[in-house]
């Protein structure tokens, strides 16, 4: 399991890094009326698949890791499934042809889902960074 949890560690920063790209091209492409293209889809693609990602390897060790199922671990849980349903609302508008209310959800959709992921691993590890 130590193998599966660093991994679970390391996707976060990549998690990290798609959501603070997304956030930026969302914003630019959203106050500059650009055309949403299939490079925005990528980038919005990259990172609902590292959220997937990282929930299959956060179930593998909510069930697998043993020590019962403290309060901060359930917490945990929850606030990254919703984070994660929330990632997912960008396929209601997707085929979209508003470019505009493209960019505009999907920044909203990116920025709520990451604050939330954020605060998930604080309930559970106290900070974003492994203390330990």
């Amino acid at each position: 399991m130590g193998f599966v949890l660093e991994l679970h560690g390391l996707v976060r920063w990549f998690v990290a890094v798609a959501a603070i790209a997304a956030i930026i091209k969302f914003a630019l492409g959203w106050l500059r009326g650009m055309p949403y293209t299939a490079v925005d889809r990528g980038i919005m693609s990259a990172y609902t698949s590292l959220v997937d990602l990282n929930l299959l390897l956060g179930l593998i060790l909510f069930f697998g890791l043993g020590g019962g199922f403290p309060m901060p671990r359930i917490e945990h849980a929850s606030t990254m499934i919703v984070a994660i349903i929330i990632a997912h609302l960008s396929a209601i508008w997707r085929k979209s042809e508003d470019a505009a209310k493209v960019f505009r959800n999907n920044l909203i959709v990116v920025a709520l889902s990451f604050a939330l992921i954020i605060s998930a691993v604080i309930i559970l590890r106290g900070s974003w960074f492994f203390t330990k």
